[in-house]
């Protein structure tokens, strides 16, 4: 690194024990001039350099900067597998339009830089980084967090006074001032050695230390304090540029011109600009031998100097330039145009849509603006707003669609939908939400079909929070002549046990029309798919939907289709997996305000607690929610309380509370309509009636289930209902068909309950050898789990059914090659994933032979194969 550079000996020291560290990313920040091209250019040295630069231009155009980024490193994709190399297609236009999720992006972006620095380290630096689409910089902000451990070092310059996604992403900064009085008087001493004292003190007090207003200063006119740096620093040399290369360079400004740039797509090319290159305004960057800005200061002075009329022209001629690139023209034709022009209006909504579909939903709010302004009639415009604050609702811009809606007119729908997201989301208020929404459903003017079904899609989810029978009549009362999907919401989120059956068919079908579609129809379809129990059919598209959006997306449809994921995790029994989602959850909701979601967060997490034992922390989970949404009247979220009472109540041994929690969810042989949660707690209800001898009220409840045939409802209901059937039948007939339900495999945690009661009844009729198995069986679920008191329940009554008939011998003799080496590998205190990797498995299959070897030893646990295998030797 070279260390000519005047007055900044700290700053280069400091970059240099950077590089000489491990791999890592270090943020440089200060004021536009200071400096912080120069060091990042004298950081790069010798070293192995890929750089990218951020455009003001491309700000808004989701995974503009990444690309920049990745083109260059793409022939090392092909030592990629061949699923991660399809990652990047979505960036260049390959393949499948909809985005990858940040997550998955990243990881491969990482891939990628770690094959690219295996035989020499890497520079990835990255100038005015604050210009990065915000899609970009999540992205990579993931990697810079990510680098330790590679020979990949990140250095990104932004500036203070922009806010970005940089300044929130907790990396290390380097901060940049100005010179000092002493430095910057050497610094122009070396520049212009020629200038009078006079002329020297005034370009002093005018840069304030700024090094780059030191260098072009003495080179331009020194105009009145007043005028932008921009100007003062490049504005009389642009103007005294030819026009045909004024043009030129301006074009280029809006078209976003940096190094290596052009690569990968159309770009718009300088050619004869000679003239510019000799005034100082363009540099050939030595690496790529592009003709690049001098600097970024450049590209701001041609915006500021140039008239409408020249601005309006290079938009033009870049629409016609991106015309194969949907956000790309809208943007440009949309610059051009200043008179209303319906086809632009379209071709805005266009771009929108793809903007949206790839993750990028904040630019769609800003395309569907500008087709508001330029719509001809007022019902275009009228339409348009619409459309622009639901967007900004679903990307959690609450603020903006606020805005929106103020434009849109007090009355509008688009007043009628933000003002309820605000109250539901933000406040909880599901009665005032309700009461606007079913009012703009209910109000003289006409309206189209899509708001039509926007607002009685929103009435529906309120309905479905507030677990208000009069609201669910009043909604329903709209749902004459609704589309399909409404009808679907409506007998799925609603009263399902009489409305359901058949919706998980029509569930299927429907996820099959909609593909990937907008985010808003995943998250409503997964909701949807929960409620009625195929929310497991579909989870690889909710979780990548998911992961996709949470990041400068439809965030406030990301936080519910992290809810799902969450769900689905607790459901299929990945319960570590759950909690993690969770907090990823909690934070995101957390960031944006959405209190009604944060609290629904703090719900999921302590139903797992309560299934896991940690019983003081779920009752204070539960007292949280109760506190909060009782008074607001969201009886989805106090139900959510009062089932992680049952929960608690049943794992802890407390009957009597887990019975008067779950009663008090309905009555035992009843299900509350609309109360999605006592169909969930039917088992539970049936299990504390037994344990507290309510024998009568147990049957009851398991004979309404029956009756209501909410096994025709879902595959888990049927489970569920055959598993509370068994349980209050004394000749334990159905045990056997639960435990071997085709749905029951989809719910180890119930599944293990039910075989736990079956043991217990199956030891009670002195059918000990039966016992044992099932029980052990159960134990080692319930471990998988981390269900602490739920094993020990198991491992009590399978101690109580006395000595094995067998040895260990006995089982180990059946235990195949495979499972022997498992099993040892597994006493000798290997993961899942280490016996995976020297045996060459998936960790599941290695953890679906350890679920037959444990009852075939007679154990439950991985403490025990020691002694087992021991005496079987």
């Amino acid at each position: 690194m070279t260390t000519e550079i005047v007055g900044r000996d700290t700053e280069l020291a400091a970059l240099e024990a950077f590089l000489r560290g491990p791999g890592g990313a270090l943020v440089v920040r200060g004021d536009a001039g200071v400096g912080k091209s120069v060091l990042l250019d004298a950081a790069g040295g010798e070293r192995r350099v890929l750089r990218a630069i951020g455009a003001e231009a491309e700000s808004e155009l989701a995974y503009a900067g990444l690309h920049q980024i990745l083109y260059p490193l793409l022939p090392y994709a092909a030592g990629l597998d061949p699923a991660t190399r399809a990652t990047f297609d979505p960036i260049f236009g390959r393949g499948s339009d909809e985005a990858p999720s940040v997550l998955a992006l990243g990881v491969a972006v990482l891939d990628l830089l770690a094959l690219a620095a295996g035989t020499e380290p890497l520079l990835l630096v990255i100038d005015d980084a604050h210009w990065l689409d915000p899609q970009s910089v999540a992205v990579c902000t993931f990697i810079a967090r990510r680098l330790a451990g590679h020979a990949v070092h990140l250095l990104a310059a932004v500036r203070s006074e922009i806010v970005s996604g940089w300044d929130t992403a907790g990396l290390p900064s380097l901060v940049v001032a100005p010179l000092a009085a002493p430095a910057a008087e050497q610094l122009l001493a070396a520049i212009a050695p020629e200038l009078a004292d006079t002329a020297r003190d005034e370009i002093l007090r005018e840069a304030q230390g700024n090094p780059l207003a030191l260098v072009e200063l003495p080179r331009a006119a020194l105009p009145s304090a007043s005028s932008t740096p921009d100007n003062r620093l490049f504005g009389a040399r642009i103007a005294a540029l030819s026009p045909p290369v004024r043009a030129a360079l301006l074009r280029a400004a809006l078209d976003g011109l940096v190094a290596g740039g052009g690569a990968g797509r159309v770009r718009y090319r300088l050619a004869d600009v000679g003239e510019a290159l000799d005034s100082g305004l363009l540099t050939v960057d030595p690496a790529s031998g592009d003709v690049v800005f001098r600097h970024p200061l450049v590209r701001s002075a041609l915006l500021r100097t140039a008239s409408p009329n020249e601005r309006h022209a290079a938009h033009r001629d870049l629409a016609e330039l991106h015309e194969q690139d949907a956000e790309r023209y809208a943007t440009h034709i949309a610059a051009a145009t200043v008179d209303p022009d319906e086809e632009v209006a379209e071709a805005l909504e266009y771009g929108a849509h793809s903007a949206s579909g790839r993750g990028g939903a904040a630019s769609a709010v800003a395309m569907l603006t500008r087709a508001a302004e330029l719509s001809p009639t007022a019902a275009g415009r009228s339409q348009r707003l619409e459309e622009a604050a639901f967007v900004a609702a679903q990307a959690a811009l609450l603020d903006e669609a606020h805005e929106l809606r103020v434009t849109a007119g007090p009355q509008s729908p688009a007043a009628a939908l933000t003002a309820a997201y605000a109250a539901l989301y933000r406040e909880g208020d599901v009665r005032a939400a309700h009461r606007r929404v079913a009012a703009a459903l209910s109000g003289a003017g006409a309206l189209d079909a899509d708001t039509r079904a926007r607002l009685l899609n929103l009435l529906l989810a309120i309905s479905m929070f507030a677990h208000d029978e009069a609201m669910w009549r009043v909604a329903e009362g709209f749902c004459a002549g609704a589309d399909e999907m409404s009808l679907l919401y409506r007998d799925a989120w609603g009263d399902v046990a009489r409305h359901g059956h058949g919706a998980g068919d029509r569930v299927r079908a429907a996820f099959g029309r909609i593909g990937d579609g907008q985010p808003w129809d995943v998250m409503r379809l997964g909701v949807a798919a929960f409620f009625v129990d195929a929310l497991a059919e579909h989870r690889d598209l909710v979780r990548s939907v998911a992961a996709r959006e949470e990041h400068g997306g439809a965030v406030t449809n990301a936080m519910t289709l992290l809810q799902l994921v969450m769900l689905d995790q607790i459901s299929a029994g990945e319960w570590d997996d759950a909690l993690a989602t969770g907090r990823r959850g909690l934070e995101l909701t957390v960031e944006h305000g959405y209190t009604l979601f944060e609290h629904q967060f703090y719900g999921f997490t302590g139903l797992v607690q309560a299934w896991r034992g940690d019983v003081e922390a779920a009752h204070r989970a539960a007292d949280r929610l109760d506190r909060w949404a009782r008074p607001r009247g969201v009886g989805y979220l106090t139900d959510l309380a009062e089932a992680i009472g049952v929960a608690a109540g049943l794992t802890s041994g407390d009957y009597e509370a887990a019975y008067a929690y779950a009663s008090g969810l309905t009555a035992p042989g009843t299900f509350r309509p609309y109360s999605q949660l006592s169909l969930r707690t039917l088992f539970d209800l049936v299990e504390a009636a037994v344990h507290t001898g309510r024998l009568d009220q147990a049957q009851a409840h398991a004979a309404a289930a029956r009756d209501l045939h909410l096994p025709g409802v879902s595959g888990r209901l049927d489970f569920l209902t055959t598993a509370a059937l068994a349980l209050t039948d004394h000749a334990g007939a159905g045990f056997a068909a639960a435990a071997a339900h085709p749905a029951a495999l989809q719910f180890p945690f119930d599944r293990a309950r039910v075989q736990l009661a079956h043991g217990m009844w199956l030891r009670r009729q002195r059918e000990r050898s039966a016992a044992r198995a099932v029980l052990t069986e159960a134990a080692a679920g319930f471990e998988r789990l981390g269900a602490v008191p739920w094993a020990a329940r198991a491992q009590a009554e399978l101690k109580a059914t006395g000595p094995a008939a067998g040895s260990a011998a006995d089982g180990a003799s059946a235990l195949t090659p495979q499972e022997r080496e498992i099993a040892e590998l597994a006493a000798g205190g290997l993961s899942n994933k280490e016996i995976g990797a020297k045996l060459f498995l998936s960790p599941r299959t290695v953890g679906a032979h350890l679920y037959r070897v444990f009852p075939k030893l007679g154990v439950s646990s991985r403490a025990s194969l020691r002694d087992a295998l021991a005496g079987s030797s």
